[in-house]
């Protein structure tokens, strides 16, 4: 008990916020967002000692900037003058969380959970972007839109940023007296990032070293209907077959209900469930299935309640086993066909230092062919509960539960996870329970990490019992697997110079299969350096004895990864790897080796144009190759002004012992986002491939590319804001 209590003291010392602060002051009459500094901005607080993050950390700024703060009775305003050269400032359209250039953040955590926050940004060409700051700035959610309004004026001497965001459009806690706050700029040309609060190079944005916006004489308390209503309309043309095409038109209705700052409601009937981009190329070897991400709006947006603790977006080591993923509901069945959704409602929200959610949803029946015999998707109901504390400062303590209900069955799972967690280092958490009728199963997954100037810890375990079994509503393929590996290391930042940073690291590494009944042993190094003008590289060794499929071997791997932004105009990344590994689509013992790069230009201010082009060699045990696939994947994306975006893309897969293409998707995406929340959209993809293929009279056809989907897709949604 007594050891527990030094802890916990500790933990709420370490986590104390810096002594910034910032008095938020009210005026009587709403300010107009135009980029013009008026009068009432002279009633604002200000600050202007912001600190370089990178690339000379805790340096003072090359350029100056002045934020301030304000409030109406029912918006928080925020404004931003930025000094710098005209001919400097990088000025270019974009779309709405898809824009490049000079670029302003302001952040607020409106609980002061020191955990949580929201983070509006706005380009100097007036573009718009905003995002929910998760797990002590580790996380981020990038699904969540608010209602807000920027404006940008440029300048000889620089730029301005004005911004309104309206208490309705946020959750907040009606009874502190202060908000964690912070300020961010990016100067592109100078490869500047400044912050108003001071960060470990070691960790990065830590919310709870946030300052705070203290409310002088006024809370919010905004009250009203605050809801908003989306009709949604859609039209599509589907390719069926011989030329001809299934034409048809929907509607679906969303709706958003906020009754409380601190509670939201979402119900969507009928909705579109289409993705709007068909999913890309997989190259897998492996006995378990690809991973997709979930794109469709529906399951994305509001999502961050079901997310569970730990994981960290920076470095990718941990990361907590998915036990809701959306993809299984409305699923693509093996002929292409979608299983309907009819009706889905989520509800979150927060009760003192409680967080709370739910979702549910209800699919459609419905018939497919698989290997030419009839099949019923039945009818499903899913539902999902979610509760989490925060406890020992910002540290969390939460459970979820997943479930299926389907043609009398139930399955699911029933978790307990969360993260304890100081500003360099953080334990996350997870156990689980599976449950299919009567049949049981369990998996649980733990991770440290810590980042220090001068040393890195990092840490995992995921242990999935072999009867464990979320395959209805989660990802988890590892069915009777035990991954642990511990990695450490000496870490140099550098003050001056041209190297900014180098990192070492090496430990053990073990995998234990229960079907091949072995312990994989390997040990693994790695070497990382960053350089100041925003390049670097990274290599990474591995050697141990392994077993697959009854077969003892001496693995190895080795893989190199860079990246390259150090242009205004252009980035790029490069990599690459050889290892010996068993390959479970040819079933043998060989090797594999993959080479790949990704790169984009901006050709004209409005117009970007870029690739990904990967390799990927199997070879066999002899040490011939067996085979080349190639992806290359071009885009050209056209912005002539602020959130109107065309963009034009292909996915071409080439396989080398067929000297042929064996897939090409082409498509087409126009995207309008007229108002906040407000879009237009068109988009149409194709797909052939050289699968099987058959004439009128149900003769197999010689083998050859063809046309296996079309699809052109127009939709509007628009707000109704109350």
């Amino acid at each position: 008990m007594k050891y527990f209590l030094i802890i916990f003291t500790f933990l709420i010392i370490s986590n104390s916020a810096q002594d910034k602060s910032l008095i938020l002051n009210k005026v009587d009459q709403d300010i107009i967002i135009d980029g013009i500094i008026d009068d009432l901005w002279s009633h604002a607080d200000s600050v202007s000692d912001f600190v370089q993050h990178q690339p000379y950390h805790n340096q003072a700024p090359r350029r100056k900037t002045i934020a301030k703060v304000i409030t109406s009775e029912k918006s928080i305003y925020c404004l931003m003058i930025c000094f710098d050269d005209r001919n400097d400032i990088e000025i270019r359209t974009g779309k709405h969380d898809d824009f490049a250039g000079d670029i302003i953040s302001f952040m607020v955590d409106t609980f002061n959970d020191k955990k949580t926050g929201y983070k509006f940004a706005v380009s100097a060409s007036g573009v718009k972007a905003d995002s929910r700051l998760l797990d002590d700035g580790r996380n981020r959610d990038y699904n969540w839109d608010g209602i807000w309004f920027a404006e940008t004026k440029i300048h000889n001497w620089g730029f301005v940023v004005e911004m309104e965001i309206p208490y309705k459009s946020i959750q907040y806690d009606e009874e502190i007296n202060f908000w964690g706050l912070d300020f961010d700029r990016w100067i592109p040309h100078l490869n500047e990032d400044i912050y108003w609060c001071a960060y470990e190079e070691s960790e990065g944005q830590r919310i709870s070293k946030f300052g705070k916006l203290i409310f002088s004489d006024f809370k919010p308390t905004v009250k009203g209907m605050n809801l908003e209503i989306y009709p949604v309309g859609i039209s599509k043309a589907d390719y069926q077959a011989n030329d001809k095409y299934n034409i048809s038109a929907n509607a679906g209705l969303d709706i958003f209900y906020n009754p409380s700052p601190k509670l939201t409601l979402q119900l969507t009937a009928n909705p579109d469930f289409a993705q709007i981009e068909a999913d890309p190329f997989s190259f897998n070897i492996s006995r378990y299935e690809s991973y997709f991400n979930e794109r469709r709006p529906f399951f994305t947006e509001g999502n961050e309640i079901f997310m569970p603790s730990g994981r960290n977006r920076s470095s990718g080591f941990y990361r907590p086993i998915e036990l809701f993923y959306s993809r299984r509901i409305g699923k693509i069945l093996p002929n292409g066909n979608e299983v309907p959704l009819i009706l889905g409602a989520k509800v979150f929200g927060r009760l003192g230092s409680w967080e709370y959610g739910s979702f549910v949803s209800q699919t459609g029946e419905k018939e497919f062919t698989e290997d030419g015999t009839n099949q019923i998707e039945h009818a499903a109901t899913y539902g999902s509960v979610r509760l989490k504390k925060q406890i020992l400062g910002n540290s969390t303590l939460g459970m979820l539960y997943v479930g299926k209900f389907s043609n009398g069955n139930h399955s699911g799972v029933l978790d307990i996870d969360g993260a304890i967690r100081k500003s360099s280092w953080q334990i996350a958490y997870q156990f689980a329970g599976s449950f299919n009728n009567e049949e049981k199963g369990f998996a649980t997954s733990l991770g440290f990490t810590q980042f220090e100037d001068n040393y890195i810890i990092l840490s995992r375990l995921r242990h999935v019992g072999k009867g464990f079994d979320a395959d209805e509503i989660g990802f988890v393929p590892w069915k009777g697997t035990t991954e642990s590996t511990i990695l450490a290391g000496p870490r140099w930042f550098q003050d001056v110079g041209y190297i900014r940073q180098i990192l070492i690291y090496a430990g053990p590494s073990f995998y234990n299969e229960l079907q091949d009944n072995y312990t994989d042993a390997s040990g693994v190094f790695g070497f990382n350096m960053a350089f100041r003008d925003n390049w670097g590289f990274e290599i990474n060794l591995s050697y141990g004895k392994s077993k697959d499929n009854g077969i003892y071997f001496d693995g190895y791997s080795g893989n190199i990864s860079s990246w390259f932004n150090m242009s205004q105009a252009w980035s790029a990344n490069l990599y690459g790897g050889y290892e010996k590994t068993y390959n479970f689509s040819r079933d043998y013992l060989g090797y594999f080796s993959w080479f790949g790069i990704s790169f984009n230009y901006q050709l004209f201010e409005t117009l970007r144009a870029g690739t990904s082009y990967d390799m990927y060699l199997e070879i066999d045990p002899n040490k011939n190759i067996e085979d080349i696939t190639y992806n290359a994947r071009p885009f050209l994306s056209l912005t002539p002004v602020n959130d109107v975006n065309m963009r034009l893309y292909m996915d071409n897969v080439f396989v080398k012992s067929s000297d042929k293409m064996q897939r090409i998707i082409l498509g087409f995406l126009f995207s309008y986002n007229f108002l906040p929340k407000s879009w237009i959209y068109f988009a149409f993809n194709e797909v052939q491939d050289r699968s099987d293929e058959y004439d009128t009279s149900g003769l197999l056809l010689r083998n050859r590319l063809h046309l296996t989907n079309r699809a052109a897709v127009f939709k509007i949604k628009y707000l109704y804001y109350f």
